[in-house]
């Protein structure tokens, strides 16, 4: 693309002009390669522009306040008022619009978007199509993974990954999209088919700081952004989006039997049947259906792909041959926990071990620990991913919570640790949930990521207490 249409799609003016093609854009300076175009954003600390100098890119994009540390630099500069506003529909123009010719479901809401995700995918590879997956887990192109870190990659990855996707023959893209992304415009410039909601819980308050501003994030995604919304409206949140936007509503679901149920889907009863335990996974699943749905997909065929598909620590149980399940799951959310424990204890007495993220929502600490206990009959706090804070500190604020319910409560701080006690507490017919980190093989500490994984610590932990 060059240098010049940029501009003009960009909105901006062009500083040293020159005629040259751009073949890649980037928000990282040593990263990009001559021919590439440097997003220059702004920090909360340092302007990107300041790393300018270490790019070997052949032209920049940035506001005027890069500009003005930009002074002595003789490289084009594509100035405009907010790089982020637009750095999304730069960065498709660069890359074809690959988003375009591929069908692209987004999923976002409090709980659900990974397992929700997953199933599409796992449905969609069955019915023959070659799928793209972006989310929470990592990204995974017809089957195989490639490396990324965010939930919702900064746009210029996603259009680049989009593009990648393009060449390798994908056809259907399901990706889950988080509010902070839908904040800060890194879906700006994709052409979605489908906009799904699944629900909206307390999270994200550290950056969102209320829930009518988190609901607001979550709204832009169904004001025109993709063809058709697929809404689960059985929370106010969901019921707004469907008065004010508009769109598909997920039927109400009708449960059959353990795990199945009978849902609406246009003009069919379409029947739903899955080996994840948790009523909440029947909704995720019905949420699915409608979608493949919504883009012409035989929602029937689709729904009988998902009876034994499982998402990685999400209700994944670990089972070295003891007599009662134990489980790892993602559960870092109020309402997430209490959804998860609600579905086990219908059939056994259960226990928890939970903590909560440091510099993160604050204010849902104690309410994961209200959550809890109410809930459980056994409940360990510990830590989780701690962060910057001290630890000691978050598990206090779970605990607080934790003291308006009625199980036995204890504090082990060390994680590993906390495991064992569950699983010491277990008896023959009992459930244990390890909750919060789910997928994650790693815990983050004053900078530092330590390896860490619940399911392999809780394998462990398992095994000892059979020798």
């Amino acid at each position: 693309m060059d240098l010049t249409t940029l501009a003009k799609i960009a909105g901006g003016r062009l500083v040293n002009p020159a005629d040259i093609a751009i073949d890649a854009i980037g928000l990282h300076a040593q990263e990009l390669e001559q021919g590439g175009l440097f997003a220059a954003v702004p920090g909360s600390r340092v302007h990107g522009a300041s790393y300018a100098v270490d790019s070997k890119a052949a032209a920049i994009l940035t506001d005027e306040a890069g500009l003005e540390l930009l002074a002595e630099e003789t490289r084009p500069i594509i100035v405009v008022a907010n790089v982020r506003a637009v750095l999304g529909e730069v960065a498709a123009a660069i890359y074809g619009d690959p988003s375009t010719d591929l069908v692209v479901i987004g999923v976002t809401g409090t709980s659900g978007k990974t397992t929700t995700t997953h199933m599409l995918e796992s449905g969609l590879r069955a019915l023959g199509y070659t799928v793209g997956l972006i989310g929470t887990t990592g990204t995974r192109i017809a089957g195989r993974w490639v490396p990324t870190s965010l939930t919702t990659p900064e746009s210029t990855t996603l259009q680049e990954l989009f593009s990648l996707m393009k060449q390798r023959g994908v056809t259907h893209v399901v990706m889950e999209v988080s509010s902070h992304a839908l904040s800060l415009g890194r879906v700006q410039g994709t052409k979605f088919d489908v906009a799904a909601f699944t629900n909206l819980s307390q999270d994200h308050l550290d950056f969102h700081h209320t829930m009518e501003e988190y609901f607001s994030a979550k709204a832009v995604f169904f004001a025109g952004m993709a063809k058709q919304n697929v809404i689960v409206a059985e929370d106010e949140w969901g019921r707004r989006l469907l008065a004010e936007y508009g769109g598909i509503e997920v039927g109400e679901l009708h449960v059959t039997g353990p795990q199945r149920c009978r849902v609406r889907v246009g003009e069919s009863d379409v029947d739903i049947q899955l080996s994840l335990p948790g009523r909440f996974n029947l909704q995720n699943a019905a949420l699915a259906t409608t979608c493949v749905a919504a883009v012409g997909i035989d929602p029937a065929a689709f729904a009988k792909t998902l009876v034994d598909v499982g998402v990685p620590g999400r209700m994944e149980a670990v089972d070295e041959g003891q007599d009662f399940l134990a489980v790892v799951d993602y559960a870092h959310k109020p309402a997430a926990v209490a959804a998860v424990l609600d579905t086990l204890r219908t059939d056994y007495r259960v226990g928890i071990v939970i903590g909560a993220g440091g510099d993160r929502d604050a204010g849902k600490r104690p309410l994961m620990g209200e959550a809890a206990a109410t809930r459980a009959a056994f409940v360990v706090v510990t830590d989780d991913n701690p962060r910057s804070e001290d630890p000691a500190a978050i598990r206090a604020a779970v605990l607080e919570g934790a003291a308006r319910g009625s199980a036995e409560v204890v504090e082990i701080g060390n994680r590993a640790q906390a495991i064992r006690a569950a699983v010491a507490w277990a008896q023959p017919g009992d459930a244990i949930v390890i909750a919060g980190k789910g997928h994650e093989t790693g815990q983050l500490i004053q900078g530092v990521t330590h390896p860490f994984d619940d399911r392999v610590e809780l394998a462990e932990a398992l095994r000892e207490v059979q020798r």
